[in-house]
């Protein structure tokens, strides 16, 4: 427990109720809060905290954070009025849980693709070599071997911050994360020390959220932006916006590339279905990951772990013995030796990187079937790019639902298919089970199935609910049946 005015110091203050009670936790669900609770009105998208006050008290809030005061106030509740609530809570919650991004080597994976890819690999690598380490990923939380289940790509600053502290309790001395644009835009990172950044691509996402191409770019480059001139910075300088990360950062500064001279660099020497190899900053690596955008990966974790200290060759030993991320680029082979690659691929330009792969991996005689769909509630102006993409590459698209949420997956596939006027090269199968199960009755012996957008994730999401769905389940149920 700590007072009130303990975490306040760092926060801009604008007006205040003169009390100083002792808080036993933070909270920005009044669902959740419990007697002795601070209380923060956070304004979001969807909902606004300020509205939510009177029962956050009538649960046992004692001090209540927001940006502006509640019309029937009570005497025996503090209430502090700050500019922006997000701001206030990120400095609160590193002051009550003591700063732990201080005790620990922090490092944050920001960009379009290959975050999860990235900062799994490097939590997967130090654990390997005997290091304790926490994870934030979209896929899972680790806090060394405890597995929590991921609820979002970067949390909140409040449950950051206690999983961080939970890290140092455990003995960790290493934290991976990915770094969201939501997130940095929400300021759920402000107040955490960053022994390093990284920086992977950026192409068309979230525009749903930031409205336009430059505020995502702005999120992003904000993460570069807060660092300290005893952090590091990578970034991949292929990406044209690589050099604007880090325009005006204070860190030391370095440069990945698979194109041209740079800090770090790495050239593909062979590539096949079951891995690749690499030469490495003047070293060879093969390594059980394909795809250039995979070489781009190996390249960002071999330069983070060198700059953390470690010896060169250990880590190219330890990369040596990795294996893909779920859900990411992973295969899953019928008896008839029919493959099928489920990837998370989600954008225009990761649905490009997985199919540009298969593009160089499969022989003349192959079919490639690709089954791809969007999100409802996300960015519309992705739809007919990523249809346009499946076409391109395919033999046969197939455009299906992915998580519809409170959208008309009718609706959905009608701006998919916007993006192939004039193609003849696509189905469009509503029902994403039918939709996997026909491209495994399409497929001959031998050829390629992509199945985008969902990877990791064991659910569809329909209206507000969530209901079971793995594709992995679905097309090995669907190969059980190839005769």
């Amino acid at each position: 427990m700590k007072q009130l005015n303990e975490l306040l110091v760092n926060v801009r203050v604008l007006n205040t109720i003169e009390l100083n009670p002792e808080i036993t936790a933070l909270e920005y669900d009044s669902r959740k809060v419990a007697p002795g609770y601070c209380f923060f009105a956070v304004v979001g998208t969807a909902s606004d905290g300020h509205n939510y006050i009177d029962s956050a008290i009538e649960k046992g809030a004692v001090a209540i954070v927001c940006q502006r005061l509640p019309e029937n106030m009570r005497e025996d509740v503090a209430y502090v009025v700050v500019e922006d609530t997000n701001i206030a809570m990120a400095a609160m919650a590193a002051a009550y849980y003591d700063n732990p991004s201080k005790e620990l080597k922090l490092v944050g994976v920001t960009g379009t693709n290959g975050k999860t890819t990235t900062a799994t690999l490097l939590y997967d690598m130090f654990m390997a070599m005997g290091y304790k380490c926490g994870l934030i990923s979209t896929v899972v939380y680790r806090i060394a071997e405890r597995r929590i289940d991921s609820t979002h790509t970067t949390p909140d600053s409040i449950r950051l911050n206690q999983m961080m502290r939970e890290m140092v309790k455990e003995g960790c001395q290493y934290c991976f994360m990915e770094v969201s644009s939501h997130a940095a835009a929400q300021h759920r990172i402000d107040n955490l020390r960053f022994a390093g950044a990284l920086f992977t691509n950026l192409t068309h996402d979230h525009l749903d959220y930031h409205g336009t191409y430059k505020e995502y770019i702005r999120a992003k480059k904000s993460f570069f932006d807060a660092l300290d001139k005893e952090a590091w910075a990578v970034v991949n300088i292929d990406d044209r916006n690589g050099e604007v990360m880090i325009q005006n950062c204070k860190a030391k500064c370095y440069r990945l590339s698979l194109r041209s001279m740079a800090d770090f660099r790495t050239k593909i020497l062979e590539m096949m279905p079951n891995g690749m190899q690499l030469h490495i900053d003047n070293q060879e690596l093969w390594a059980k990951f394909t795809g250039r955008f995979n070489a781009y990966n190996l390249t960002t974790v071999y330069a983070a772990a060198t700059l953390l200290g470690i010896d060169k060759i250990e880590v190219l030993r330890t990369l040596s013995m990795l294996s893909p991320v779920s859900g990411r680029f992973e295969t899953i082979s019928a008896d008839d030796q029919t493959m099928a690659v489920v990837d998370y691929a989600h954008t225009p330009d990761a649905l490009e990187n997985v199919l540009e792969t298969i593009d160089e991996l499969r022989k003349a005689n192959q079919q490639l079937i690709v089954v791809c769909g969007c999100g409802g509630d996300r960015d519309k102006t992705k739809r007919p790019e990523m249809a346009a993409i499946a076409v391109k590459h395919a033999t046969t698209a197939i455009f299906t639902s992915d998580n519809p949420r409170t959208e008309s997956p009718e609706a959905i596939l009608d701006d998919m298919i916007a993006g192939v006027v004039g193609k003849e090269n696509y189905l469009r199968i509503t029902d994403r089970r039918q939709a996997i199960r026909t491209a495994s009755m399409l497929a001959k012996a031998g050829d390629i199935i992509v199945i985008a957008g969902k990877g990791h994730e064991d659910y569809q999401i329909i209206g507000t609910e969530k209901h079971h769905f793995d594709d992995r389940e679905e097309i090995r149920a669907a190969f059980a049946t190839r005769k």
